[in-house]
């Protein structure tokens, strides 16, 4: 009986850990690796897009195309953003997204904090397919507004360090990219 319940232990042990190292993704950049932990239990459709789109290679080599000092930078459009793709366009990027239909929103009692992963919409509220954004500061005015899904939990110093665009739009001429986005 007690090589069973050590047995069962173990086991469970396994699946708990296995099942909490999915939900952290590892996003490589050129100035250095960030880990995000992932919330499946506030945003699971979201969470499950991101790692669908992540685990497959989708935003290799895609660009931060607006990046606003103090508020936030965004990338994830798979479609135009791209620069692996032939159909990478940097005048496009933003206004693209996978080819996966668009997710209804799942807000939250997530406040939009620093290190905050979120997914970026036009102004439909279920509108969201593969863009997010990574917040640099607090910015409560989003809150319940976007389907926050994730956080950075190391690294947060490399987003800092990625290139920031027109103070207005936030529009990047040369912009930094993912070199890659995986589940740890």
């Amino acid at each position: 009986m007690k090589k069973f319940i050590y047995l069962f232990i173990f086991f469970f042990s396994l699946i708990s850990t296995k099942t909490m190292a999915s939900n952290i993704m590892i996003l490589k950049l050129s100035y250095g690796e960030v880990q995000i932990e992932l919330y499946p239990e506030k945003a699971p459709n979201h969470v499950k897009r991101f790692k669908e789109l992540a685990d497959s290679g989708k935003y290799d080599g895609v660009v931060f195309h607006r990046v606003i000092e103090g508020f936030m930078a965004q990338t994830g459009d798979v479609k135009f953003g791209n620069t692996n793709d032939s159909s990478f366009n940097l005048s496009r990027a933003g206004t693209g997204g996978s080819d996966l239909p668009d997710l209804k929103a799942e807000f939250s009692d997530i406040a939009h904090t620093r290190g905050i992963l979120s997914a970026a919409r036009s102004a439909d509220p279920n509108s969201a397919n593969s863009q997010f954004f990574i917040c640099f500061d607090s910015a409560p005015h989003l809150d319940r507004q976007y389907s926050a899904f994730g956080k950075v939990i190391k690294g947060m110093e490399f987003i800092d360090m990625i290139k920031k665009g027109d103070p207005q739009s936030g529009s990047v001429s040369d912009p930094d990219k993912i070199i890659s986005l995986r589940s740890k």
